[in-house]
This record gives structure tokens, sequence and C-alpha cells, in this order.
């Protein structure tokens, strides 16, 4: 399916024309993840209802909305653009009226990355390049700290990745590279059109 039709699926909207967004040095302009990147990525990194998804920078939902009607995990949204989190917020109705019998918490909150408070139950954290390796930096520190507090396996998906990212968690952190998913019909005209997994295991 192309995204319009996926979008008809989830009865969400989240294609057309982006709107303006403020030029701030350490936020990066919104782009939702094609269906098709979606579909290959999570082909190969299964969910379980049992895990919380946290779409840091998530726009109008896509990704989140995905990945509950696929998993039924609950998923969170962080955004700092008001205009995209009303979108959100009303994409949240129209897909719920659809999917009243499905199970996870669907929440969005209008904040900063960096501000927002992790929870026991979340595991897996979602970036689109959407900020400054400096707050990718401080995010991951809470991550850090987030599961040494309540031990659990954490997952960081990076799509589009930067160079300042990885090196970051490689070098910085406890996260170990553990898979690479290359976007079938993108990846071959742009190298960028990749995820890359971490994962911070501890012990219990």
């Amino acid at each position: 399916m192309n995204d319009y039709a996926y979008d008809q699926l989830l009865s969400i909207h989240t294609t057309g024309d982006e709107k303006g967004y403020p030029a701030l040095a350490h936020y990066h302009r919104y782009e939702p993840t094609p269906y098709k990147a979606l579909d290959q990525l999570f082909s190969r990194c299964e969910l379980t209802a049992e895990d919380g998804f946290v779409d840091m920078g998530c726009g109008k939902g896509r990704a989140a909305f995905y990945v509950h009607y696929r998993f039924q995990a609950s998923v969170t949204g962080v955004e700092m653009n008001p205009a995209y989190f009303e979108e959100a917020l009303q994409n949240k109705i129209t897909y719920l009226k659809k999917a009243k019998r499905k199970k996870g918490i669907i929440d969005f909150q209008r904040l900063l990355a960096q501000e927002y408070k992790i929870k026991p139950t979340d595991t897996v954290f979602y970036f689109f390049n959407p900020f400054s390796v400096q707050i990718f930096m401080k995010v991951v520190q809470q991550i850090l700290l987030s599961v040494e507090e309540f031990p659990r396996q954490a997952t960081i998906v990076l799509y589009y990745p930067s160079k300042e990212y990885i090196y970051f968690l490689q070098n910085q952190t406890m996260f170990e590279w553990k898979e690479e998913v290359r976007i079938t019909g993108l990846y071959e005209k742009n190298p960028n059109e990749r995820f890359l997994i971490f994962q911070q295991i501890y012990a219990t």
C-alpha cells in the first residue's frame, strides 16, 4: 500500500504538505517515516503488547499509530510543535473510532524530548533524526537512568541515522549495535534510508 492508502486504513491523516517549522538550531524539519519503511523494520523487529513504544518528535503520530495497530502495544508520541501535536490528537480521535477493541494506550505529549519523563514501561525509543546530537545525548542519558532504576531491556531505533548519533551510542554508552535494516527500494538510491537498532540489556 502507498502512504495514502495506509492512512485510510488507520483513519488518520499524515500525508500532504508539511507546515512551517520553527527556525531552531537544535531541531530538524519533520517528515513522516514512509509506511514501506515501517513495514520492513517491523518485519525484522517484532514488538509485543507488553512493549512501550516512544516516538521522539512524532509529528502527526504516524509511527505511533502504526505500532499500536500492528502490535497493540502502548505508544507515546512526544512533539514540541503545537500544530503537529493538535493534528496527532485529531488523528487519535478518528483512529480510536475504528480501533475500539485494540489494547494498549495511545498518549501524545506536547513538550521537548528532554523534558519527557520516561515511564518504567517504555522499552522502545524511536528517533527519525529529530534534533541535534546534544539533545539526543540528554534523552539517551535519561533512558539509561530509567533502565538503571527499573531494570529492563531498552531498544533504540534510528531511522536515517546521523553519524553523530551513531558515534555517541557506540563510544559513550553501553548500547550495542544489534541490527541494520536497509529499506529495499530506497537504500539503493540513498544509503541513509536504513534503520539501526541498538539494545541495552540489564540483568535482572
